[in-house]
């Protein structure tokens, strides 16, 4: 922290008897200039001003006479996660947002991106350029996935060990803000994937300083699981709310998606560890409004039930049974957690009604209950999508829904995406049917790569597709650099087709999803959705005043005749049906018909219908 006339340094490390602060020349980074002994103190922290060491100063800490080892609590890892940290200055860069107030959970549409596939480039300076485009489309906020600085130069962010140090390879803290700055100038909201439930294998230096950062009393995928409730957890707690508080207040983002809440174990009395951040972010937001979202497998509503009843208060969670039922309708898959899935239409309509399927039914996949009663919670704390990051990366070829797929199924899903009061989450490249894939990627060291690759292809030899070891061969080794670019967007795809026609269906949608008053209400109430014969699905949205109702007939699998008779399809009493977008007039064959109230869909594909008088 810098304090006027030099630099403030704190790290805690209770069981070291002594902390060297070690600081390097700038112009020589190899070149030790001296050490400073910082000073123990009661609670286990080491602590000391260094005056005359300022912004851009590199530093390290020596426990003991070892090491030294970078901060982990750096802001800043210019020569990589092993090499020393550098002091920023947070209030260096000129902000222009003053005026910007976030965005509100219900106007929501997430636009979920990788910053280093995003852009031939892969920085934070060359996505500015693509703002524009995000906004064209209609999203209202980006995500970016984790930014935390992680060994090599590509990764998925996963892997991160810095977690206040923006990624070297996007650019600097300064370039991070100058991409929030010029998001917010366009109306943008910036949301931040953080990952609080593991550090990567690699330059993850936090049992340097003390063993207690992680407890073998809870176990993760990646092995123990940080400290929230043990011995000596209070400055780990401590850690992980400033990191929260520091991107919200620092950097000005305006909200966090924390990965995989189901491995942040809290047992301890009091407030849960996932409240905290929740409060610590929106403190640290002031006037803006600051969103926290969920990733948790496990479908349990307590996560978004108001603390008052007995929830953790966060604003959202993502909820992928819509995602895996949709994906088996359309594309058949139905290995791993597909297997809890029947893919009929009845069983989308389930979902659609209530948010997710599982609500403490036993899942054969994982043999045990899973997910809760969500019944009470408003629909935009629920956050569907067709494509993200997970979905794609983890197939064994990167390849994205629409890649094995008619077009004309691919739109369905969209519209119907699209249509419900669910907060939407599209994944970049998805709104022009992109060709390139987003496959897994990484840039360890050679031991840890070999390990990572064979791994990947011995879990991914359990689906039946990858079962021959031949055809394991085909998977992309995720240290290739090859891998890293080839999942990089084409942007140029935007002018020729499929690309601009499925863009173009995406903003229709979504300017329908901001224009129109039906599209607004988004309580439970404000809609139904019903199964008609032949496979078709029906969302009825109304209006809660002023305006029209609208009806969309989504077909995911064949064409169909529907008969728009019955109390949920019947147009309000005075009116009648009118064809208002129909997905096959962006690229497809044959539109559908409308007559009086027989609607006729000549494959897969989906309409929307306005009331009229």
């Amino acid at each position: 922290m810098l304090d006027g006339t030099g630099t403030s340094f704190r790290i805690w490390a209770p069981g070291r008897a002594t902390i060297d602060l070690v600081l390097f020349d700038p112009a020589s980074p190899d070149r030790e200039l001296r050490r400073v002994r910082l000073a123990k103190q009661r609670d286990g922290y080491h602590a000391g001003s260094v005056s005359g060491v300022g912004p851009g100063a590199l530093y390290m800490f020596s426990p003991d006479g070892e090491g030294p080892f970078p901060d982990p609590a750096s802001r800043s890892q210019p020569r990589g996660v092993h090499g020393p940290s550098q002091v920023v200055d947070p209030s260096k860069f000129h902000w222009t947002d003053r005026r910007w107030r976030g965005c509100p959970l219900e106007d929501l549409v997430v636009y979920e991106l990788h910053v280093g596939t995003a852009t031939a480039e892969g920085t934070f300076r060359a996505l500015i350029e693509r703002l524009d485009h995000v906004r064209a489309l209609g999203a209202t906020a980006i995500q970016l996935m984790p930014l935390g600085d992680f060994p090599g130069d590509r990764n998925w962010g996963y892997d991160g060990v810095c977690l206040f140090a923006p990624a070297r390879c996007y650019g600097t803290p300064e370039d991070l803000g100058a991409l929030v700055d010029a998001a917010h100038a366009r109306g943008l909201a910036v949301l931040l994937d953080v990952v609080y439930n593991h550090l990567g294998p690699d330059g993850n230096y936090l049992r340097t300083w003390s063993p207690a950062y992680f407890t073998d009393r809870h176990k993760t995928p990646w092995g123990d699981a940080l400290n929230y409730d043990g011995n000596d957890s209070d400055p780990v707690r401590t850690l992980i709310l400033e990191n929260a508080a520091y991107w919200i207040r620092d950097l000005h983002f305006d909200g966090l998606r924390l990965d995989a809440t189901h491995a942040i174990v809290d047992d301890r009395k009091g407030t849960h560890v996932l409240a905290e951040i929740a409060d610590v972010a929106r403190a640290a937001a002031s006037e803006r409004e600051v969103l926290v979202i969920a990733e948790d497998e496990r479908n349990e509503a307590r996560l978004v039930r108001e603390v008052a009843r007995g929830g953790l208060g966060l604003d959202a969670v993502w909820a992928d049974d819509f995602h895996h039922c949709l994906r088996r309708i359309v594309a058949g898959d139905d290995e791993g957690y597909f297997a809890d899935f029947e893919g009929s239409i009845n069983e989308l309509v389930r979902i659609v009604q209530k948010g997710w399927l599982y609500e403490g039914q036993i899942s054969k996949n994982l043999g045990r209950e899973r997910g809760s009663p969500a019944f009470d919670i408003p629909p935009p704390r629920f956050v569907h999508c067709i494509q993200n990051h997970d979905q794609i990366g983890n197939r064994a070829l990167g390849d994205r829904l629409h890649h094995g797929l008619d077009l004309a199924r691919y739109r369905a899903a969209v519209t119907l995406l699209l249509a419900t009061p669910f907060t939407p989450m599209l994944f970049m490249g998805q709104e022009f049917a992109t060709s390139k894939p987003f496959a897994y990627f990484t840039d360890h060291h050679d031991e840890l790569g070999r390990a990572v690759t064979d791994g990947r292809r011995i879990e991914l030899g359990k689906f039946r597709a990858f079962a021959d070891p031949a055809a394991r061969e085909r998977i992309p080794d995720p240290q290739a650099r090859e891998t890293f670019e080839r999942s990089k967007l084409d942007w140029t795809e935007l002018d020729s087709s499929p690309g601009k026609e499925v863009f173009a269906l995406h903003r229709a949608l979504l300017t329908l999803r901001r224009e129109e008053p039906a599209m607004a209400a988004s309580a439970r109430a404000d809609f139904d959705v019903a199964a008609l014969p032949g496979d078709v699905l029906v969302v009825r949205r109304r209006p809660r005043r002023l305006g029209e109702a609208l009806l969309f007939v989504v077909a995911l699998t064949g064409g169909a005749k529907a008969q728009l008779r019955g109390s949920r399809v019947a147009p309000p009493e005075g009116r009648k049906w009118e064809l208002l977008l129909d997905t096959e007039t962006f690229g497809g064959s044959k539109p559908a018909e409308l007559d009086r109230d027989t609607l006729t869909l000549h494959g897969p594909g989906a309409v929307v219908l306005r009331a009229r008088p």
